[in-house]
């Protein structure tokens, strides 16, 4: 389910009267958008000339945007990153590359497909749409393996995780 642009944040608001524009990341870190000399923005190219951290989003400086009125207009865009170059620690996936993949259980029978992961303060959450819908939390406990390259993820399902709404 590998996508080749990976949405990473969204312009909330313009920044100072250069044309500035503030990123919301959504990354677990807002200086992981730091390393990126590209953004795209609906898939259009723009050269990163300078970018930093402030509090919790970033702003950056793209290259032709050169007043507020421009960055103004691109407000509410969001923002990708190429994934080629981007090595991520053992163990961890693009939040991307998990929707849509199968979910299978123990027996290795598919329960549905994960439709949305909710990011939550102990640990991320899969929401799973199939028969029926389950909210399984991203913990080894539950989550057996997770195999993008063959698009499903194999989960250990106990009593409380399957919701009444489809």
């Amino acid at each position: 389910m590998e996508k080749q642009l990976l949405e990473t944040g969204e312009i909330v608001s313009t920044h100072g009267i250069h044309g500035e524009v503030k990123i919301l990341p959504w990354a677990d870190a807002p200086d992981f958008l730091l390393q990126f000399k590209t953004l795209y923005l609906n898939g259009k190219p723009y050269e990163v000339e300078a970018s930093r951290v402030h509090k919790t989003c970033v702003l950056a400086k793209l290259r032709g945007v050169d007043t507020p009125e421009k960055a103004t207009l691109l407000r509410g865009q969001t923002v990708s990153v190429d994934r080629e170059g981007l090595t991520l620690p053992e163990g961890t996936v693009f939040i991307a590359d998990l929707i849509g993949c199968r979910v299978l259980d123990d027996d290795g029978a598919e329960i549905g497909r994960i439709k949305d992961v909710l990011t939550m303060p102990s640990s991320d959450v899969y929401v799973i749409e199939g028969e029926k819908r389950y909210m399984i939390p991203s913990v080894k406990e539950f989550v057996r393996e997770i195999n993008v390259a063959e698009g499903f993820v194999r989960v250990h399902l106990i009593e409380g995780m399957a919701t009444d709404e489809n």
